[in-house]
């Protein structure tokens, strides 16, 4: 995990990804994925450069199956960003930073 990620598990969801004041990345990851080791890169990159605007979490979608089927997540690599504990962006499968980035930074404004 990188230096400004945290683990998120089904016991601290709530705590700390719907009730935070800053909004939230969730990468759904599991450690037999091979594209969720080439996206876990680019999710740290994006947590060092919005560190302070945006919080990212790392859920392992084998461990916290309660949570995937809550928000549908079919298919990981999962990012989805939640604002105020509502989910307004979700990223599936693997996509390069260029892509990626703006897709999130919208809504750290």
């Amino acid at each position: 995990m990188g230096a400004k990620t945290f683990e998120v598990t089904e016991a601290t969801f709530e705590s700390d990804v719907l009730q935070s004041e800053l909004p939230v990345l969730i990468d759904f990851w599991a450690t037999w994925c091979a594209p969720c080791r080439m996206i876990a890169p680019l999710v740290d990159q994006l947590a060092e450069k919005y560190d302070g605007k945006m919080r990212v979490g790392k859920l392992d979608a084998d461990t916290n199956q309660n949570i995937l089927m809550e928000y549908g997540v079919m298919g990981i690599p999962t990012l989805i960003l939640f604002k105020d504990g509502q989910p307004v962006e979700r990223i599936v499968g693997f996509m390069p930073l260029p892509a990626l980035e703006p897709r999130i930074s919208q809504h750290l404004s």
